[in-house]
C-alpha cells in the first residue's frame, strides 16, 4: 500500500500529522497535474517538502535548501515516501521523540502541471526526470526533476532546478520568503503556538487534469 512507509514511521497518538484514509483515494490520478504544496519544515535540520499531488497520495521530495527561481541553482531533492493527500494543509508542531519533531508551516501551494516532454508524472518519476510547471503564491514556472544516477548514497536523491523562463530570477533565495501561505505565521511562530495572522486559508480544490 502507498502509505504503509508513511504510517509506519508515525505514532498517531502522539504526532498531530494525519494518518490518512483508509481507503484507496483516486478522485484524480494526478499523472498530468494538480495540486502541490512545500512546506518548510524545521526539524533536525531545516528542509522544504515539496509535494505533488499524484496518484490519490503526496509523492514528496525533502529539498535541505528549499527550491529556487534561480536556474543556476541545483538543488538537492532526496525522494521520501508518499503523503496522504489530508497532510497538503498541515500546519503545527510535531512533538519531540516523534519522527520529524519540529515545527512545519505550509509555506507555498498552488497546482502543477507535467511537461509535454514528460507527460506522464508517475512514469516519468520511475524514469527518473519529470519536467513541470508550478503555479504557487511564491513559485512560479518550468522545473525540472532529474535523478542522480551516479551517487554512492543509499538515499533516492534527486536534483531540482528550475528552466530558463520568464519567472527565473538570479539568486532567488526561498529564505527570503519566510511566512506561511496559510496563517502568514513563520516557523517561529508556529513552535511557540502563536494565533495565525490571518483567518487560515483553505487549499485549492483537487484538480483533474485530462
Amino acid at each position: 500500500m502507498p502509505l504503509d512507509t508513511y504510517r509506519r514511521k508515525r505514532r498517531f497518538d502522539r504526532t498531530p500529522e494525519p494518518a490518512g484514509s483508509t481507503a484507496e483515494r483516486r478522485e484524480s490520478d494526478g499523472r498530468r497535474g494538480g495540486r502541490f504544496v512545500v512546506q518548510r519544515h524545521r526539524a533536525t535540520r531545516l528542509h522544504y517538502d515539496l509535494r505533488l499531488e499524484i496518484g490519490g497520495v503526496l509523492v514528496s521530495w525533502a529539498v535541505p535548501r528549499g527550491p529556487s527561481l534561480d536556474p543556476e541553482a541545483r538543488r538537492l531533492a532526496i525522494h521520501v515516501e508518499d503523503h496522504p493527500i489530508e497532510y497538503f494543509d498541515f500546519e503545527g508542531v510535531i512533538p519531540r521523540q516523534s519522527y520529524g519533531a519540529g515545527d512545519v508551516i505550509v509555506w507555498d501551494w498552488g497546482t502543477w502541471q507535467a511537461d509535454p516532454d514528460t507527460p506522464d508524472g508517475e512514469a516519468a518519476i520511475r524514469n527518473g526526470e519529470l519536467k513541470f510547471s508550478l503555479e504557487g503564491e511564491k513559485l512560479h514556472g518550468a522545473f525540472v526533476l532529474l535523478r542522480m544516477r551516479w551517487t554512492d548514497s543509499s538515499k533516492d536523491q534527486w536534483l531540482l532546478i528550475h528552466r530558463r523562463d520568464r519567472y527565473a530570477s538570479r539568486g532567488w533565495d526561498a529564505e527570503d520568503f519566510p511566512r506561511s501561505v496559510k496563517t502568514g505565521r513563520t516557523n517561529d511562530e508556529v513552535a511557540a503556538r502563536v494565533r495565525p495572522r490571518r483567518r487560515a486559508r483553505k487549499p485549492a480544490p483537487m484538480v483533474a487534469v485530462a
